[in-house]
């Protein structure tokens, strides 16, 4: 069976090691020292000056929300996954979608102006797919209007803009180190800040609130404990071989769907960005065909997935604003499997299942 994605793991001689040295030390949780050398070792990785670990990257998108004192409303996309607009929800705001750009499917810079209102307090943007947000249009857009700015960066990691990281980008931005993800902890994830003091809050916040037996504000639990932030540092010696194997079989996805109906998202950005080849979307002519190829690869044993759909506006649970491009392509959006030691012969055959269902209609 060929799934969309294959959680990466280290040789489990490696991973024992770190265990013993957990075991020996009897320290399991609580800001422990394996926690904290992946947290050194991650910004240098990164290039980033202040990055809180957390227990995942939802908790690290509430977290931003809290520090940054959000409230009333808060502009995003429609196109992500689900957890984006539920810790909007969670705490409290309301999600208002703007719809996507057609070519790179992130927030479309050129609406957002256009849904603020004097609710608005905060801008959360997703690097989708890993393609970096127009981030100078946004800070702009923040600029004039006072407003902050998250990036859910949730697909971001690794990804360089003008050779720095994109999480260097906005007021904060956050990682998920779900197993699903490049780079993973088992679950996890980070949140990126730019001010010194925000730093400070996060850390209060993600402990309880307080430092030592004194207690500063309304917390939570975030942390992270020894035996995933082990994981973080096992999957990390290994990110090199992770990323290459990536490249490798996006690019032959890319050279045999050339000439294709089949589109994918492309970015104006590309010639400024490195890329991580953290997904394989592509974009098929009807929901009608997407739906033929799903059935035909699942017949061979092969579980793409629909990453993202349905469109986040026309959840149940949310008021949401009609968003028709981001409508239109999350029913025709699929993500093709991608993941260390998937074979160039099994791509090859995935897409010759996917051309085939499009020619046989």
């Amino acid at each position: 069976m060929i799934n969309v994605t294959r959680p990466y793991l280290p040789p489990i001689e490696k991973y024992i090691g770190y265990l013993q040295r957990i075991w020996d030390r009897n320290h399991l949780t609580n800001q422990g020292p394996v926690l904290h050398s992946l947290e050194e070792r991650l910004k240098e990785h990164l290039g980033v000056r202040q990055l809180m670990v957390v227990n995942n990257g939802t908790i690290a998108l509430q977290l931003a929300i809290q520090a940054l004192d959000l409230s009333g409303e808060i502009i995003t996309t429609p196109f992500s996954y689900v957890a984006t607009t539920n810790s909007i929800l969670w705490e409290r705001c309301k999600p208002v979608f703007v719809d996507i750009n057609p070519q790179d499917l992130n927030i479309d810079v050129t609406k957002i102006e256009a849904a603020i209102t004097e609710k608005t307090t905060g801008i959360m943007a997703v690097h989708v797919y890993g393609l970096p947000c127009d981030v100078e249009a946004i800070q702009a857009i923040a600029h004039r209007h006072g407003l902050k700015v998250i990036y859910d960066g949730a697909h971001a990691f690794g990804v360089q803009y003008l050779g720095q990281s994109i999480l260097n980008y906005g007021d904060m931005s956050t990682l998920s180190f779900h197993a699903t993800k490049l780079f993973h902890t088992v679950e996890g994830g980070a949140v990126v800040v730019k001010d010194p003091k925000a730093y400070e809050t996060l850390r209060r916040m993600a402990t309880f609130g307080h430092v030592g037996d004194d207690y500063y504000l309304a917390g939570i639990n975030g942390k992270m404990n020894e035996l995933c932030a082990a994981m973080g540092h096992c999957v990390l010696d290994d990110i090199d071989h992770i990323l290459k194997s990536r490249k490798e079989i996006s690019d032959t996805y890319d050279r045999l769907l050339a000439g294709s109906a089949i589109q994918r998202p492309s970015s104006a950005l590309a010639s400024v960005t490195r890329h991580n080849y953290s997904y394989f979307p592509v974009l098929f002519p009807t929901e009608l065909a997407l739906l033929k190829a799903i059935s035909r690869l699942n017949t061979r044993g092969v579980y793409p997935r629909r990453y993202f759909y349905p469109s986040l506006n026309r959840l149940p649970f949310v008021e949401g604003e009609a968003c028709p491009v981001s409508e239109d392509l999350s029913s025709r959006v699929l993500c093709l499997p991608l993941y260390p030691g998937l074979s160039t012969e099994d791509a090859a055959a995935i897409v010759e299942t996917v051309l085939n269902s499009l020619k046989q209609g």
